[in-house]
């Protein structure tokens, strides 16, 4: 059996969204930038440099953009000690492992950000592997990471499942053919997650784990 769950981190396994949200929010206002929060909310899940083309325009100056990621991750930095995650997230890793499946991080997060999340999450014997924005041409929507998350289990896309919180990670893995399963703890929508192509939507990990047995991914194919 061969088959693999890949699963973004920021509001699907740890409670961070609303942290990235305040610390993107005062990065842009220092730089003079007035965003409403709820805009940054459904940026979330973009890189960097294409939340920040989603929020300001492509069109702009870009000079300051690597100042104002620079605030923003050290803004963010302040949380990592204090980062957690949402409840049943290891649970839920830890029993697709040992049912066989090839579990997969997909998270634009990197180096320090990173290692704090699988920290908060605390579940890295469950974890095959880890695919960042790094790794590829384009972060989400492009469904790049989905496909780089494949190659690293040579796991075919009919026999994956991605399991994330924003409408950015349903549409790439629907542009890469894997099946999607948002999740609302994130904060976005059961509507915009569903138009964006989930094949269900659960409440939070806690939820998924309990009807693991009537979920897509009871359905899968092997490979």
């Amino acid at each position: 059996m061969n088959r693999a769950a890949l699963f973004d981190v920021d509001g699907t396994l740890t409670d961070t969204n609303h942290l990235h949200v305040t610390s993107w929010w005062e990065a842009l206002r220092q730089s003079g930038h007035r965003i409403p929060m709820h805009a940054i909310h459904r940026a979330i899940g973009l890189p960097g440099d294409d939340l920040l083309d989603h929020l300001l325009g492509q069109d702009r100056d870009h000079d300051g953009d690597d100042r104002l990621s620079a605030a923003h991750d050290a803004l963010y930095a302040t949380y990592f000690d204090r980062l957690s995650a949402l409840d049943s997230a290891a649970e839920l890793l830890r029993a697709l492992s040992g049912d066989g499946w090839k579990v997969v991080l997909v998270t634009s997060a990197k180096d320090r950000e990173l290692k704090a999340l699988r920290r908060a999450v605390d579940a890295d014997d469950a974890i095959t592997d880890t695919a960042t924005s790094e790794d590829v041409e384009q972060g989400k929507p492009a469904p790049d990471p989905v496909r780089h998350a494949l190659e690293l289990v040579r796991v075919r896309p009919e026999s994956a499942v991605f399991v994330g919180d924003s409408v950015w990670d349903m549409k790439a893995a629907a542009r890469a053919g894997v099946t999607g399963v948002g999740l609302l703890c994130g904060g976005i929508p059961r509507g915009d997650l569903e138009e964006a192509g989930a094949a269900a939507v659960y409440r939070d990990p806690a939820e998924l784990l309990a009807r693991l047995g009537d979920s897509p991914l009871s359905r899968l194919p092997t490979a």
